[in-house]
């Protein structure tokens, strides 16, 4: 028996051996499938026993490395022609081989919801998808990950190579973006794909970087003290006391909530509107029905009414009396107003049921008073008061939000991706940063020197879409924090090899996530032909350049006309133009085309100072344009302050 215990504790030794001994093992960046930087020193690197020796082969090169005191080694492979397939050796006390790997062009793509958005939530999805067979573009989605400290693991993720299947929840933009450039340059495309919707700009900067940033130098403290899973904790507990339990699968739908005679005994009561955060719910991510009862006399009936339920965060769909009478998906700021049909208005008890969706953030109806009625013509009923409401389900995925601290996504979804060899970088971001639009001037441009500074390949091409079109149009001139978001963005044209594709007419007034993402590519491939391919081509719209006042009219230059200007109006007309004087008065202002000039001008204004265009988060009637299709960027002329001045990250 003795014998016997011994052997076993020999054999569990040599296990234990064998477990803490390290295998070579490479950044989970490379795998099978994937692309190398073409014309460029490709690094390589990854892990082994600390002294291990080691050798990379590929393509003809073999280069001997030993793994550092950390177990950390590296390698450098010389630069190489567009080309493949090619395999990859690993020879260490193990061996790795990677196979099907080209070399091409790598571009980073990456923001929010709109780079996130998949190419199966796009117009014409079906048909994209069912051609998406591209055996040179290769495709890569880094996996969500928050930390206050850079990490160097991405757990899962592996190349993919780009197939109808593969394409459905890849980065639409990044895939449009990637078709669109292969077909032109002809040489492999990897697409990297690291996004995160509902994020701000500073998530996706290093502390060391947004700290160097006015207001930010005390961040530093509370990234390294900010801890995930302490958040996550206390968010269930606080949760947890207000709704005792979480109920995890609808009902509602099923059961018909909608309809008339609905047993509402077991509904609690809040008053709308009001998001469920300040009604005593704070942290309910969910689905949650509201109900409303109101009587109408026969005389109150005169034709359709107009239901006005202001802003909903974020879905909703609404029914009346039993009917669905509207829905929408992802309208956080923008008005409802649906028609109801006569036919459903019925003299004595009516009953309006909303069925909200937030699945994070804030939630519920943030209407103002005013906005929250029933318009029937001549009479008006007040909505605002005691609802009837049930949560249906709660989203129980608690998680800290990456935008509690800087430097959160950095660490966690861009710093595993360093030194890969890359082309360059597209983006897709700003819209969670329209609060404090003015100081985006500052940490976008800040973001991009910090990722080239870290990536150490010079100043590599950096493309990003300006903001598209969104919310109901303004019906007199106004200031507009979108308006100013997009003018940072403009105004970061100024830092080298950047470019910009203007989508302010491809938007949706009801939908932050437009499905038109086809020509959100084709606009940054443009640019990129131009920045990081030296092509001599348009691909940019008309800029403004400069404006000369003669009397009573301001007279408008633009850079990137092109072959010329051009108004999509048949009338000659162009649109969206403001102008104000000295009184910083904006108004409506007529404008028409003399050569590559605008003349501006309105009978309100005598003494022109200053001149807008597209000045609003959704400039509807756009229609200037350069000759080549490409639509003309918003701007201003005066430097007036506007209302996300003074404005940072933690106001």
């Amino acid at each position: 028996m003795r014998s016997l215990k011994l052997f076993l504790t020999v054999v569990a030794l040599g296990i234990t051996t064998l477990v803490c001994k390290a295998n070579v093992s490479v950044a989970d960046i490379f795998s099978d499938n994937m692309v190398l930087q073409r014309n460029l020193n490709v690094k390589v690197w990854g892990n082994a026993d600390p002294g291990e020796r080691l050798s990379v082969s590929f393509k003809g090169q073999k280069l001997r490395t030993k793994a550092d005191k950390k177990g950390l080694w590296s390698v450098e492979l010389e630069p190489m022609k567009a080309g493949g397939p090619f395999e990859m050796t690993f020879h260490g006390k193990n061996e790795i081989v990677l196979k099907n790997i080209l070399i091409g062009d790598v571009w980073v793509c990456s923001g929010q919801s709109n780079m996130e958005m998949k190419v199966s939530e796009t117009s014409n999805a079906e048909k994209e998808i069912e051609q998406a067979n591209y055996p040179n573009i290769r495709l890569f989605t880094v996996p969500r990950k928050i930390s206050n400290v850079p990490l160097e693991k991405m757990p899962g993720a592996s190349w993919q190579i780009c197939t109808p299947e593969n394409v459905k929840a890849f980065s639409a933009v990044g895939y449009y973006f990637g078709r669109d450039l292969q077909r032109e340059i002809d040489v492999p495309i990897g697409l990297v794909h690291s996004s995160w919707g509902g994020t701000v700009v500073e998530t996706w900067t290093s502390k060391a970087s947004i700290t160097r940033v006015a207001k930010y130098e005390a961040f530093g403290e509370r990234i390294d003290n900010y801890d995930p899973e302490t958040i996550i904790n206390e968010k269930k507990k606080e949760l947890e006391k207000v709704l005792g339990s979480f109920p995890e699968k609808e009902r509602g739908m099923d059961e018909k909530w909608m309809k008339p005679g609905t047993d509402y005994s077991s509904w609690k009561t809040m008053n709308l509107p009001v998001l469920w955060e300040n009604a005593g719910y704070p942290l309910l991510d969910g689905v949650v029905w509201f109900s409303y009862e109101f009587i109408l006399s026969a005389e109150d009936i005169n034709g359709n009414g107009e239901l006005h339920l202001g802003k909903i965060d974020d879905s909703d769909i609404t029914w009346f009396n039993g009917q669905q009478v509207g829905e929408m998906k992802w309208g956080y700021d923008t008005e409802r107003i649906y028609t109801i049909p006569a036919e459903l208005l019925v003299a004595g008890k009516n009953v309006i049921t909303i069925r909200v969706d937030d699945p994070r953030g804030l939630g519920g109806i943030h209407s103002k008073v005013e906005n929250f009625c029933l318009n029937l013509g001549q009479k008006t009923v007040p909505l605002s008061g005691e609802w009837k409401f049930k949560i249906d389900k709660v989203y129980a995925n608690f998680q800290a939000s990456p935008n509690d601290v800087p430097g959160l996504l950095y660490n966690g979804m861009i710093y595993p991706l360093i030194p890969y060899g890359i082309k360059g970088a597209i983006w897709y971001q700003g819209e969670s940063n329209t609060p404090r639009s003015k100081e985006y001037e500052i940490t976008f441009p800040n973001m991009i020197n910090n990722w080239r500074e870290d990536w150490q390949q010079g100043d590599f091409p950096f493309l990003f879409v300006q903001l598209a079109n969104f919310k109901r149009p303004n019906s007199i001139p106004q200031d507009d924090d979108w308006a100013e978001l997009r003018e940072t963005q403009t105004k970061t044209l100024s830092v080298k090899n950047t470019g910009m594709a203007v989508s302010i007419d491809i938007g949706d007034a009801s939908n932050i996530h437009p499905l038109n993402k086809q020509d959100v590519g084709k606009r940054l491939m443009l640019s990129a032909l131009k920045v990081a391919y030296g092509k001599d081509i348009v691909y940019s719209g008309p800029l403004y350049k400069s404006m000369q006042i003669e009397g009573n009219k301001a007279i408008i230059s633009f850079d990137h006309v092109g072959s010329g200007l051009m108004i999509k109006n048949k009338h000659g007309y162009i649109n969206e133009f403001e102008i104000a004087g000295e009184d910083q008065e904006f108004y409506w202002a007529q404008a028409k085309l003399e050569g590559d000039k605008i003349i501006v001008w309105s009978d309100e204004v005598k003494a022109p100072v200053a001149v807008r265009f597209g000045w609003a988060c959704n400039p509807a009637e756009f229609n200037l344009y350069n000759k080549e299709g490409l639509p003309a960027s918003p701007f201003r002329t005066d430097n007036w302050i506007g209302i996300t001045d003074g404005k940072s990250f933690d106001d």
